[in-house]
Parts: C-alpha cells; structure tokens; sequence
C-alpha cells in the first residue's frame, strides 16, 4: 500500500503526517504548538493540511538556506 502525497489527500491524521514528515509525535505536536506546522480541528481530531506541509517543507529549507 502506497503513503499518500500531499497532492492526493487534503488533510491528514497525526499519525499520517509523522509518516509523510519523518517525524515524532510529538514533535509533530511541538511544531503545530510553536505555529510551525498549520492544523485544524475537525471535532475532536486535529488535521494537518496538505498545504501546511508543503508550506513546513518550505521552511525548513529555507532555514537550512539560511544556516549554509
């Protein structure tokens, strides 16, 4: 079974995006409380837009650009 992309699904669960990003809960969960990572709720579930992670991508290279 294939991960879905950002291009095939608008939203994703936590744990999806830990998957997609290669990262921790928890660090999911820290990057989405600094405002690093954009989500919205949906009832009780918090979702991570597709958008929001191709925008989280973009900072992180851009950060990387900057440290060189």
């Amino acid at each position: 079974m294939n991960t879905p992309g950002p291009d095939d699904t608008q939203l994703y669960r936590i744990t999806d995006a830990m998957q997609l990003l290669r990262l921790s809960r928890s660090l999911i969960y820290d990057q989405i409380r600094t405002g690093r990572l954009r989500s919205v709720k949906q009832g009780r579930a918090r979702l991570i837009t597709a958008n929001g992670i191709r925008q989280y991508i973009a900072l992180l290279e851009k950060e990387a650009e900057e440290a060189a």
